[in-house]
């Protein structure tokens, strides 16, 4: 070996043994600023991230666990990791089955654990179809047309539910804008993200969702979906609503106030229909009576005229000087006493009809009175009717409304019928009454003529009676004929008026039908009116505990064996469907020599 290489060898241990030295040392001096005995931390963080495929379908999961250390030490830590790795220093982790343990130093400590076959909380489901064709994700790319994409979000049975109930998820997915034109959805939120689009959607806790985006595209590619979950631990607020409730407890007493003035309605519709009713059966004896009265008119102008006859029969006989048997003028004057008590106790029958008919009509219309005069037009009705379209009780009201209205425009109608009535009985009454008098006149002169005829004798007295009772017979038959007229056409035209009014009861007795049943929906909505304003509050209160997770404590998603854990996070990108990158080869460049390189090539 020649005196120059050997030099070269000397100078060369000289500059390596200081290196072995320092790097002794410094081994030395990290074993002894590790930390040993057990170490503590406050908190433990996990984020989960996860990788879909483009259809949704699970494929690859890590978690990075981070730690807040206040006491440096060995931390034990838990999970079915297939490998670790130290993400803080070059520290050894060690695993023995489910249980990680590495010394922590620094205040924050991270480690990745990676997960092989643990479900997610969430079942993806994306299907794509172009131009109304279901495509798989490499048949979509670059294709033109138009694009609907279809997101389905459902709870994983396999997985631990408190995740499902608790966590808010939400799903970017962004757009380019130079593929995606005329971008539609109806549940999500379009946004600009640079030049570039995104559409954002939201799964509340507890909740499945289904999301739809529709697009026209052109060389179609698609980047990745970004799909985070994290707890909804926002406390909510509970709204202000003493005014909703003061305007529930103003409807409710509203209500109340309503269904006691339909009360009133109620009784005042039943006193009518009984006065009705009453008039009905009033009528109906009034029209019988009226019925017999006019039946027996021909027997009664067929006896007046005999009367008449056989009076002026006797009469010419003592005129002639005829014999004459006094024996039948006692039988006329019993006959003419027969008709006035016939008549006396056909005006009676009238007197006590007239009273009943009255009392009858006046219930009738102080009931009719009673019913407040309609100003609502049917516009206005229908739109009472149009703005509740699901209320009973508004139903009935409106048709309670308009049958009221109807009962009362058919009453004005008859009312003049009505009023003429009771006139029209007192002259019948009085007709009656100047009938009757006048043959009971007739009798008592006919019987003063008889008596005066006994006592004297004379028959010139009787003849000049019989003569004016003959005269006066015939003008009172005459009246008596005229009467009788007027009986059948009143008869005749009472039947019109009596169904009238037969017609006003069955619409009256419908009335108060319908207001029972009024009365009783009005109940019933009173009812359940009256304890809207505490049913609302509650409901209010349940829709903001539906989504308070304000009190949610976090638990591991790894492993229940873990503790103070502060926060889970997940974080889940699906795969993009774009085009491969060619590959381009490159000259390898040489990589710089290093000092020991150059020093080697001096021995060589």
């Amino acid at each position: 070996m020649s005196m120059k290489r050997i030099l070269l060898i000397l100078m060369s241990c000289l500059l390596v043994i200081p290196t072995f030295l320092v790097s002794a040392t410094s081994d030395t001096s990290n074993e002894e600023d590790s930390p040993s005995g057990e170490g503590i931390y406050s908190e433990k963080h996990e984020v989960v991230y996860a990788t879909l495929q483009a259809t949704g379908e699970q494929d690859g999961m890590y978690i990075v666990n981070n730690f807040n250390i206040e006491e440096p030490g060995k931390i034990t830590d838990y999970g079915e990791y297939t490998t670790v790795k130290n993400l803080t220093d070059l520290t050894e982790i060690t695993q023995n089955e489910q249980q990680v343990e590495f010394t922590a130093k620094d205040e924050q400590f991270f480690y990745q654990g990676d997960l092989n076959g643990k479900p997610l909380p969430w079942d993806i489901d994306i299907n794509y179809s172009l131009n109304g064709e279901s495509l798989s994700a490499d048949e979509l790319l670059g294709n033109d047309g138009k694009l609907q994409i279809d997101i389905d979000t459902t709870q994983n049975d396999e997985a631990d539910t408190i995740f499902y109930n608790n966590y808010l998820l939400q799903i970017s997915v962004p757009l380019d804008s130079e593929i995606y034109q005329n971008i539609e959805t109806d549940e999500g939120i379009v946004a600009n993200a640079g030049k570039n689009k995104q559409v954002t959607f939201t799964v509340m806790p507890e909740k499945d969702g289904n999301f739809t985006i529709e697009a026209d595209v052109k060389n179609l590619e698609l980047e990745s979906f970004e799909i985070t979950a994290m707890p909804s631990t926002m406390s909510v607020d509970s709204p202000d609503s003493d005014d909703m409730t003061e305007d529930m407890e103003s409807l409710s007493d509203a209500t109340a106030e309503v269904n006691d003035g339909l009360k009133e309605l109620k009784g005042g519709i039943s006193d009518l229909n009984d006065g009705v009713s009453e008039l009905e059966n009033g009528s109906g004896d009034y029209q019988t009576g009226i019925h017999d009265l006019d039946g027996g008119s021909a027997e009664l102008i067929e006896g007046s005229g005999s009367i008449d006859q056989a009076l002026e029969e006797m009469s010419q006989s003592l005129n002639q000087g005829e014999s004459f048997d006094t024996s039948e003028l006692r039988e006329l004057q019993e006959g003419l006493l027969q008709i006035a008590s016939g008549l006396e106790e056909t005006e009676e029958g009238l007197t006590e009809l007239k009273d009943g008919y009255e009392e009858a009509y006046n219930a009738l219309d102080d009931s009719m009175q009673g019913i407040p005069e309609g100003d609502l037009s049917e516009e206005e009705l229908a739109e009472v009717v149009q703005n509740n379209p699901e209320s009973e009780a508004v139903q009935k009201l409106v048709e309670t409304y308009e049958a009221a209205q109807v009962a009362k425009g058919t009453y004005a109608q008859v009312n003049d019928a009505f009023q003429q009535v009771s006139p029209t009985l007192d002259q019948v009454i009085g007709s009656l009454e100047e009938m009757r008098t006048n043959l009971e006149t007739m009798a008592s002169e006919l019987d003063t003529s008889l008596n005066e005829m006994d006592s004297n004798g004379s028959l010139n007295e009787l003849q000049e009676g019989l003569d004016q009772l003959s005269t006066e017979y015939k003008t009172f038959h005459s009246g008596l004929v005229d009467y009788t007229n007027g009986v059948s056409e009143l008869s005749n035209s009472y039947d019109g008026l009596h169904n009238g009014i037969t017609d006003l009861s069955s619409g009256t007795s419908e009335l108060e039908n319908g207001a029972a049943e009024l009365h009783d929906g009005t109940t019933e909505l009173m009812e359940s009116t009256s304890d809207l304003p505490e049913e609302m509050q509650n409901e209010i209160d349940n829709m903001i505990n539906e989504y308070d997770k304000s009190d949610f404590e976090p638990v591991s998603f790894v492993s229940p064996k873990n503790e103070k854990v502060e926060t889970v996070q997940f974080v889940i990108k699906t795969e993009s469907i774009k085009h491969d990158d060619e590959d381009e080869e490159e000259p390898e460049e040489e990589e710089p020599k290093g000092f020991w390189e150059k020093l080697m090539d001096l021995f060589r």
